[in-house]
């Protein structure tokens, strides 16, 4: 079936809008909506008819939904003002008012089977959130428990990286027992949360579980016991705990899935997790390759916002740890963190990866504005919090960085970039002339990495500054080993200092280390 209105084709088998024969570019999701308008439009579309065919039932924002409809508007040359095509219905919702006319394409004689068409991006992996299993034996905690899945659901549906299952759907297998098989097949999911709550006089016990249900493996698991001298604070702090702790292990384990298969069949989604696996091993020789790796994703979808996010982060953490020149790679990145966030603005990635070219390009109020956003879209977003707490390292704010730094160590414990929060953490001691707790934030750090180029540098100038020459001498040498360049020009010149006094603090660090 075809939509002809004013100048526009809308072609559903072919997945394409144009305007007076000319493609019209338009993101799958913006497709799906203003083709579910167009075939809707005898009726009023509701909010929830929206998010129910285009979203999947999962948890979407006003301002996301708001931005699809906008999008959808601008690609028909119409707007919010005018509402010439798509009209919005005082709470009541949506409907396409434009003059349509359908075309019955007929459906060709069946050919030879060929190859099957490659698509640009995979399917995200979809996770269910089950209801908690309630272990007390007293109904009146069913709340609990409930309250705790919830909260889980809420918190992932914030991470753009999988399609998260709506409550309706998940909370239906409460009290049944039904295999983890049965539940992913029936909700289409690859992953399933399960747990349980035991409540007794004033403790809780918490326990909960990642499970791939492809394989029947336990991916991960972790038991929370708890006082609860306040219960929200207890629920806020263990959903926070589980929502970190899950992102990670679905990278590794679709990183795993990814390895597994031919490097031909490699897909955009494929090949950015297995960026993602090199991005977090912070060496250079695995730099590249995640550069190399999303690169490749980008060339299958050139809107791809997620591999046009990772790919600015990955760019920028180069250029901080001397493994690229600035003015080599900052405009690639800088188009690539806009682009990202013009595919999805509320995508807490996008916002860190445009966060990343403002802190290495010295906007250090743009920077921090940037990462604020993405942590206020995804509070559990531990690599954001580390960047946040970077930035206000440079920017003066020793005490709000370490209180940063910390932030992200608590959020995510078993992160990869665990190392790198602990030298963040050591650098804001450093600036704060607290150069024993920096040594021990910085030996910290090298014992989670023995390889992380800013921890050695911490290491450095903190071992400069309290005079111990073997210490100084021992952490200049892994320095160099790591990033060879390193100069006290090379320091004076690429890292953002909004302060004059911080830059000079740190390279007397380093002339006392005896860097040259």
């Amino acid at each position: 079936m075809r939509f002809l209105f004013e100048n526009n084709v809308l072609d559903g088998d072919l997945r394409e809008l144009t305007c007076g024969g000319a493609a019209v570019p338009l993101q799958p999701q913006v497709f799906d909506l203003l083709l579910y308008l167009v075939a809707q439009r005898a009726r009023v579309v509701s909010k929830d008819d929206l998010i129910s065919q285009i979203w999947s039932d999962r948890i979407v924002s006003d301002s996301a939904l708001n931005s699809r409809i906008n999008a959808a508007r601008k690609a028909l040359g119409d707007d919010g003002a005018t509402q010439r095509l798509i009209k919005t219905i005082p709470r009541k919702g949506f409907r396409f008012v434009g003059e349509v006319r359908e075309d019955v394409v007929a459906t060709p004689a069946p050919a030879e089977p060929g190859p099957a068409p490659v698509r640009a991006v995979a399917e995200r992996p979809a996770i269910a959130v089950l209801a908690f299993e309630n272990m007390s034996g007293d109904p009146a905690q069913e709340y609990f428990g409930d309250g705790i899945s919830e909260d889980i659901l809420t918190a992932l549906s914030k991470q753009r990286w999988f399609m998260v299952i709506a409550r309706n759907s998940s909370f239906t297998y409460k009290g049944r027992a039904v295999h983890i098989r049965r539940i992913a097949e029936e909700l289409g999911v690859r992953y399933v949360v399960e747990g349980s709550v035991r409540k007794a006089d004033n403790r809780v016990r918490i326990t909960a579980q990642l499970n791939d249900a492809t394989t029947g493996s336990h991916l991960w698991a972790e038991r929370y016991d708890r006082e609860l001298i306040d219960v929200f604070a207890v629920q806020d702090e263990i959903t926070n705990a589980i929502a970190a702790a899950i992102e990670p292990q679905i990278h590794a384990a679709e990183n795993f899935r990814a390895d597994r298969k031919p490097p031909a069949s490699l897909d955009a989604w494929d090949l950015l997790m297995r960026a993602l696996s090199h991005y977090w091993r912070v060496t250079r020789q695995d730099h590249e390759a995640a550069g190399a790796l999303l690169q490749r994703a980008i060339d299958i979808d050139p809107s791809y916002g997620q591999a046009l996010s990772v790919l600015a982060v990955n760019h920028m953490f180069g250029v901080h740890l001397g493994w690229a020149e600035l003015a080599a790679v900052a405009p690639a990145a800088e188009a690539a963190a806009l682009t990202a966030v013009r595919c999805d603005h509320e995508d807490a990635w996008a916002h860190a990866a445009l966060g990343s070219v403002f802190f290495s390009t010295r906007r250090l109020a743009d920077a921090l504005s940037e990462f604020e956003q993405a942590l206020a879209l995804n509070p559990n977003f531990s690599l954001a919090q580390g960047y946040y707490a970077l930035a206000l390292s440079y920017a003066g704010r020793s005490k709000d960085s370490f209180e940063a730094a910390q932030k992200a160590i608590r959020l995510s414990p078993r992160d990869p970039s665990l190392a790198i929060y602990h030298g963040i953490a050591g650098y804001a001691r450093f600036t704060e002339r607290r150069y024993d707790e920096a040594i021990a934030l910085a030996r910290e750090a090298i014992r989670h990495r023995g390889d992380l180029t800013g921890a050695y540098r911490v290491l450095a100038v903190s071992a400069g500054m309290t005079g111990d020459g073997a210490l100084a001498e021992m952490a200049l040498g892994e320095l160099r080993r790591t990033q060879p360049n390193i100069s006290l020009r090379w320091i004076a010149t690429q890292l953002p200092w909004a302060n004059e006094a911080d830059r000079e603090h740190y390279l007397e660090g380093f002339r006392r280390a005896g860097l040259r």
